[in-house]
């Protein structure tokens, strides 16, 4: 699985949240925790094993001059890149996503990795929709005839977005990718494709961001991808020893905290079958996704 961030709030420099903590997006490149445990334990242990890195390609997007939206991606593992901690340390913004990739028997391709970015809006995704293969014609379809040709990959992610783009993804986010579920979970019943469809994902216009996590509502082991949010002027553990508060009006969105050692007073498990909107400064609001 991929591990991604999400910031809206303040402007600040990328590396206070992608580099500087002690288990940052970059360390989960290489060793991602499993954060896959059920039940009210949930944050409090691990299983015994780890997850496989995440090192299949690595993207950053964010909100620029004028707020426009802007991409840095690669194919190469985010661990090794002196390029993308040096950029993380001269970018500041307000609204940015970065995305480290895993893609086991996926193709290995700029297109296909992480955020995307059209149109006024990036997306990632961490998850997937299995037997993809079975379904993707059914779903491309779906896409807009005038969007059609801006596909430029062949992952599911891609798909979802240009999908969601298609339901209406500018003027009303949360019914776009709850239209978005709809459809793939269509697909998978049409071809009889019983593996679940697994995901969270966030979209972002620059200023908000629009968060999801997902699982079938047929998955018998009911494993949504893990995602947790943090809020306000959050104290992060940096590699240094030393502490980095984020601004008052900080809103933080992560797979996986982004330090070693974390309470559930500062970061908070988002619920399975939800989308969430988060403004800087304001409190997150949940919808249940209802299929």
């Amino acid at each position: 699985m991929c591990r991604w961030l999400a910031y809206t709030g303040d402007s600040i420099p990328l590396d206070d949240v992608l580099v500087n903590p002690n288990h940052s997006l970059i360390d989960q490149s290489l060793m991602a925790r499993d954060l896959y445990l059920p039940g009210p334990q949930w944050g409090t242990q691990f299983r015994d094993h780890m997850f496989p890195t995440n090192g299949d390609g690595f993207g950053i997007a964010w909100s620029g001059r004028g707020g426009r939206l802007w991409q840095y991606r690669q194919t190469t593992p985010a661990w090794d890149s002196q390029n993308l901690r040096h950029l993380a340390a001269q970018i500041e913004s307000g609204c940015f996503l970065a995305h480290v990739r895993a893609a086991p028997g996926g193709l290995i391709a700029e297109q296909n990795t992480h955020p995307f970015v059209y149109d006024g809006w990036m997306l990632q995704h961490n998850g997937e929709i299995n037997d993809f293969a079975q379904l993707k014609r059914d779903l491309v379809f779906d896409v807009a005839p005038e969007l059609y040709p801006a596909i430029l990959g062949y992952s599911d992610s891609e798909t979802c977005f240009f999908l969601a783009q298609t339901y209406g993804l500018a003027d009303d986010p949360v019914g776009a990718l709850t239209t978005m579920i709809r459809r793939v979970e269509k697909a998978r019943a049409d071809h009889g494709v019983t593996a679940p469809f697994r995901a969270t994902m966030c979209a972002s216009d620059g200023e908000r961001l629009v968060v999801l996590r997902w699982s079938s509502p047929d998955d018998t082991e009911a494993t949504a991808p893990s995602l947790f949010h943090s809020f306000g002027p959050t104290t992060l553990h940096t590699k240094d020893g030393g502490d980095e508060q984020l601004p008052d009006n900080a809103q933080l969105v992560v797979s996986e905290p982004i330090e070693l050692h974390w309470s559930r007073r500062t970061w908070h498990e988002i619920a399975p079958q939800t989308i969430g909107i988060f403004t800087p400064g304001v409190d997150a609001e949940f919808t249940a996704i209802e299929i």
